[in-house]
């Protein structure tokens, strides 16, 4: 797809697999791995991360706009400190999911939301009316950035990966206009 999105502080670009050691400190996190939906299973080493990031540049190559994986790089020094996802939400592929992982050392730097505005802002600009966030009910860190995003909470429900969410739903006009 090829979106380059840039922030005062980030790139969200497409991953390549020469992210793997960066990816790695996100997906190989038991942090991170335990809060994911779907549940994906932690990655073990740089060469396995390589295969999943092979397999998301293959997969994003065939994806219709908005939808795909982005990395989340820093543009101070080009390291990766995160992803960002935009995919249907299961059963029934109708609905919009934003998803946003980072490494737990850039926990609590506001790069998920600064990241996520960007992604939002361009997802709108698709002809797309909502998007929606899933998160299992403890997982505090991701309910406080989707409320950052300027999403709102909508409910609880098990229709999605079998597990027990939160969801969450933003439209263009819910949008924070003063944020990076």
């Amino acid at each position: 797809m090829g979106i380059s999105l840039t922030t005062d502080r980030l790139v969200v670009r497409d991953w390549t697999p020469d992210d793997a050691e960066d990816a790695l400190a996100v997906y190989g996190s038991t942090d991170v791995a335990r809060w994911l939906t779907p549940v994906m299973e932690q990655v073990v080493d740089a060469e396995a991360m390589r295969s999943v990031l092979r397999g998301w540049e293959e997969q994003q190559a065939g994806l219709l706009p908005p939808r795909g994986r982005w990395a989340v790089e820093r543009r101070e020094d080009g390291r990766v400190v995160g992803g960002l996802g935009i995919r249907p939400l299961p059963p029934y592929d109708e609905d919009l999911e934003i998803t946003w992982q980072l490494s737990p050392q850039y926990w609590g730097e506001g790069y998920a939301t600064e990241a996520g505005l960007a992604l939002l802002r361009w997802v709108f600009t698709q002809d797309i009316e909502e998007v929606f966030a899933v998160a299992r009910p403890k997982n505090d860190r991701a309910h406080a950035v989707a409320k950052r995003l300027g999403m709102r909470w909508v409910g609880e429900t098990t229709k999605y990966y079998g597990l027990n969410l939160q969801v969450y739903r933003i439209r263009p006009a819910d949008l924070p206009e003063n944020r990076p």
